[in-house]
């Protein structure tokens, strides 16, 4: 039933549409595939008439992905100067005709994405596995192609339909076997498809390729030959698909290879591919998740690495940044570098899957995640701004630069549900709305999300409302609440561990991060300690480093806490620890109580299918509160 996800295009709304809608006139300068796909859209969804309007409603055509909605006494024009804008207008228009927002009273809607490019990095591997996957093997069946799958087209309307225009198909730790002309072909066949719905093909590329496919000696970024086998490689790609997105590199970082090991910076390996890129339009995303060289404290290094090399990389590089300095956690500060990169590319990369946050057995809703460093305020041009005060929050930097991004890697598998839960797609949805607009409402992003899914009982959507919105803290006071970090199972990041002292590096184990001892908790990033306060504008860095005036939610995150330091609560950190990791816990609960609220009314095997889900949560939530409890209260004594 769920597997259209939000697609679904059910619910009784048809007769809505008979009572509003006489004809669909779809606007466009030029007619293209992707058009086709807008009118095909369109009519495999209702009966009214349908046809394309040459420069009808022109005047209301917006640039770009951009898209105007009006409405004459029921005859909607949708236009665009684009296919793609005319594609996007089209699924915004199927989705407010089903939850309701177009009535007879609807006069019309314009819309533009804020950021150019909304990408779903996808870390799937030749073999069929998913690295970070909870919801089954690859999508790519690269061992049937040329043969297609439907589900490829499927995948393309979920990502179109919210506005995704971009995809890189592997793994960031990339086989260099994709870069083979086999796979190349195959890759093809994929772009060919996904070119129809507006969304570019891009590729992880392995560093050493020029060693491991090519048989050259080195990889290095400045030697004639490697310079000539990466020219040669665009040449190969671009011949095939000629609107190739580019590469997304992850370079010295966790054994992948990188021009480290030659003695050259990221910019000499960024650089040389994007001049063999450049020619063709396309670009190369260089990731910024490295550490390991020169700063002791982990948090500092990937800026460390890249703040000297602001303005040096070629206008069609950018620089890919997670949202925290430190690996999706259940919340992080903003990573500092969208502060300081200010004459080069950024892109914000997020996690859809939710490695660190209950894998696929935890609910957990990420949009207010998303938010909260969406609305980030990182800059502080003058020096004297107050901290409530800040202007340019990370989503408006990603608005103004030129190359700029949102990357979201993907939480999509070959599971009949796509995304491991019948809950887990929100995420997809909400990563899509945000990336086309970083100021939606987390609220109305999952009110809208549930009544495509669910459909339009008030009783079903305000439990599922409730769930999702309130999912997200729950996670975060039963995992790590003020600003614990990185306290997971060293061998697959799921479950409490703070004691862990396996593993072979020490900034790894969680006593690294957590830094418990008699005298409090929490890791010492202040002026005193490693200083990674002063990465941050300097208001920021005012406010972080001094424990009064820390937002509690960092508060271990910048401070060694004494234990008997008293919070705004008037409760000691020893108390309020107890507190918050007991308070996740009932929050758990509540999901839970929220789901069996809706028995009876959606399909019994929807309905239990979640509840067994929230069950385990709520067990894993109480071992995380009984094991962490113990554990550093033993400190206290």
């Amino acid at each position: 039933m769920y597997d259209k996800l939000w697609l679904r295009y059910e619910g009784g709304y048809i007769e809505t549409i008979e009572k509003i809608v006489r004809r669909v006139v779809l606007s466009c300068r030029q007619r293209s595939d992707v058009l086709n796909t807008a009118v095909t859209e369109l009519e495999t969804v209702f009966p009214a008439e349908v046809i394309i309007g040459e420069n009808a409603g022109e005047e209301h055509a917006p640039t770009g992905e951009g898209f105007s909605i009006r409405n004459r006494n029921g005859v909607f024009t949708i236009s665009s100067q684009t296919g793609g804008g005319v594609l996007y207008g089209v699924f915004a228009f199927l989705r407010l005709l089903h939850i309701g927002k177009i009535n007879e009273g609807f006069v019309g809607l314009d819309d533009s994405p804020k950021i150019s490019r909304r990408m779903l990095n996808h870390w799937d591997n030749l073999d069929g596995s998913i690295e970070r996957g909870y919801a089954g093997g690859s999508l790519w069946k690269w061992d049937r192609l040329p043969k297609v799958d439907r589900r490829y087209i499927d995948y393309a309307r979920l990502a179109a339909s919210v506005g995704i225009n971009g995809t890189v198909l592997n793994n960031v730790n990339a086989d260099a076997a994709f870069l083979s002309h086999t796979y190349l072909e195959k890759t093809a066949i994929l772009a060919d498809m996904f070119r129809a719905y507006n969304i570019q093909v891009f590729l992880s590329a392995n560093f050493a390729a020029p060693v491991n496919s090519g048989g050259l000696p080195t990889a290095d970024p400045l030697h004639n030959a490697v310079r000539a086998w990466w020219r040669d490689k665009a040449a190969e790609i671009y011949a095939l698909i000629p609107d190739f997105g580019g590469f997304l590199v992850k370079a010295d970082s966790e054994g992948q290879p990188g021009p480290y090991l030659y003695g050259r910076t990221h910019v000499d390996g960024a650089n040389m591919l994007a001049d063999f890129l450049a020619p063709y339009g396309g670009i190369v995303i260089w990731r910024a998740f490295v550490y390991g060289h020169g700063e002791s404290d982990r948090a500092k290094k990937a800026y460390a690495d890249f703040k000297p090399l602001d303005g040096q990389f070629r206008d069609n590089a950018a620089v890919q940044v997670k949202n925290g300095p430190i690996d999706f956690q259940p919340r992080e500060p903003v990573h500092p570098l969208f502060g300081a990169m200010e004459k080069t590319g950024l892109f914000l990369e997020l996690q859809i899957t939710q490695e660190y946050l209950g894998q696929g057995k935890h609910i957990v809703f990420l949009g207010p995640m998303w938010k909260e460093i969406l609305n980030f305020g990182i800059r502080d041009p003058h020096g004297e701004m107050q901290a409530s005060q800040l202007s340019d929050p990370v989503g408006k930097v990603l608005e103004e630069k030129k190359l700029a991004g949102i990357a979201g890697v993907s939480n999509t598998g070959d599971n009949d549900d796509w995304c491991g839960s019948l809950f887990h797609s929100a995420n997809l949805f909400s990563f899509g709305r945000l990336s086309w607009d970083w100021t939606l409402s987390c609220t109305d992003i999952a009110r809208e999300w549930a009544v495509l899914t669910w459909g339009r009982d008030l009783s079903v959507v305000d439990a599922v409302v409730n769930i999702l919105t309130h999912s997200w803290d729950a996670c975060v006071d039963y995992m790590t609440p003020l600003g614990l970090h990185h306290i997971m199972r060293y061998e697959n990041h799921d479950g409490p561990d703070p004691g862990c002292e396996q593993g072979e590096r020490a900034d790894w184990k969680p006593p690294y991060y957590h830094c418990a001892d008699a005298k409090g908790l929490g890791f010492d990033r202040t002026r005193k300690g490693s200083n990674a306060v002063d990465q941050y504008a300097r208001s920021l860095a005012d406010l972080f480093d001094n424990i009064e005036t820390c937002p509690e939610k960092y508060l271990l995150w910048f401070h060694h806490v004494p234990w008997d330091h008293v919070l705004g609560s008037r409760r000691t950190l020893k108390d309020e620890l107890t507190f918050r990791y007991h308070r996740g816990v009932e929050s758990a609960k509540q999901l839970r109580t929220w789901w069996k609220q809706v028995e009876g009314r959606v399909p019994h095997d929807s309905y239990q299918s979640v509840l067994n889900k929230l069950d385990v949560q709520v067990a894993e939530a109480h071992e995380w509160e009984a094991v962490c409890v113990a554990y550093f209260m033993n400190f206290t004594k």
